[in-house]
């Protein structure tokens, strides 16, 4: 029986390890910007296309539309 009370505060105390590096995370400011990893992902390709030079990963390139496109 002693083993499971060991267990339980074995158990509490990596809850509350995970709570305490979840507020050290959003006080830190981990969370503030969710949309410019993912849109990293698509301004890295322009830069490799455009020689090395820094493209913005928040702005993203205009996509160009065709000439035959039905949506004028």
């Amino acid at each position: 029986m002693s083993v499971v009370i060991i267990l339980i505060a074995a158990s509490l105390a990596v809850a509350l390890l995970f709570l305490a590096g979840f507020v050290w995370a959003v006080r830190s400011g981990q969370y503030e910007d969710t949309l410019t990893p993912s849109l990293r992902v698509l301004a890295e390709d322009d830069f490799n296309r455009a020689g090395g030079k820094a493209v913005s990963p928040v702005t993203l390139p205009q996509t160009k539309q065709r000439p035959n496109s039905p949506n004028k």
